[in-house]
């Protein structure tokens, strides 16, 4: 009998610069032994000192991409990242109603490191209307779910756990609020059917933070492939994203802010850790 991978499938943008995007994602599932097929919704033209152009895929390709993943792959996760507008939303959706994958994340790309928004109001509109009620998991920063909510940015776990529970209501069955852009330890607060669940983390002293959303969205869906359950899959996915800023911490790609580097999760870095 022919051994098996667990499949991923990641439709995101891409990153020239290689830091995040589908890059960051197939680093990560190939990290964690699951195999990672893709789905490209734009291509950026980007290094680690900024984004210089942007591409929208035409969403009849994007689908195109999508369907020729799942006819042929046994596909148990979609990770889904950037969705610049609502017909590409719209496809995406589409495609998790019709494979029903067993597990499916997305993380929210809306707004660029420099504050400026990468997707507009139609879009957003989409999100909110066709696929987070579609979605396992939602993991949006503090300006993500500002932006989804039209609400200012949460400024302490309270209010990253009051607005967890307005963007649940809206159809995800789990939001991961992520609290990296706040002072002190990187804590996210996990909101689900089931409650409330804390991560912190210490915080590490790098620039090189590039991709760190992605790195966590697919670790989060290649943990629950491999057979954990979400909450242990999120503490999992933040061992993996802290031992990956340390791995990147003294390394010098590129003269911006650089990326993390992604290396197999270490037995000692223990998702009880980070509960």
């Amino acid at each position: 009998m022919s051994a098996r991978l667990p499949i991923a499938l990641t439709i995101a943008g891409s990153d020239s610069g290689g830091g995040a995007g589908i890059q960051a994602d197939l680093r990560t599932f190939a990290a964690l032994g699951v195999y990672g097929a893709s789905a490209i919704t734009a291509v950026t033209a980007q290094n680690t000192l900024g984004v210089e152009a942007l591409h929208e895929i035409p969403p009849a390709i994007v689908a195109a991409q999508i369907v020729a993943v799942v006819r042929d792959f046994d596909v148990a996760a979609f990770k889904i990242g950037m969705l610049l507008s609502e017909g590409v939303v719209d496809v995406v959706a589409a495609a998790l109603r019709h494979a029903q994958p067993k597990f499916s994340v997305l993380d929210p790309v809306m707004v660029a490191s420099s504050g400026d928004a990468l997707i507009g109001a139609p879009a957003i509109r989409a999100l909110k209307r066709l696929l987070l009620p579609l979605v396992h998991c939602l993991t949006p920063n503090l300006a993500e779910a500002a932006a989804l909510l039209g609400e200012p940015m949460a400024q302490d776990e309270d209010a990253m756990a009051r607005q967890g529970a307005a963007l649940l209501k809206l159809g995800p069955r789990a939001v991961l609020m992520k609290g990296g852009h706040l002072p002190g330890d990187a804590v996210d607060v996990l909101v689900s059917r089931d409650g409330e669940r804390r991560y912190g983390a210490p915080r590490v002293a790098s620039r090189n933070l590039h991709g760190t959303g992605c790195t966590l969205s697919s670790a989060i869906a290649a943990q629950v492939v491999l057979g954990l359950p979400l909450a242990a899959a999120i503490a999992a996915a933040k061992a993996l994203v802290s031992q990956a800023i340390l791995a990147g911490q003294g390394i010098a790609l590129g003269a911006g802010p650089g990326p993390l580097v992604q290396l197999p999760l270490k037995p000692a870095a223990r998702p009880s850790d980070f509960w």
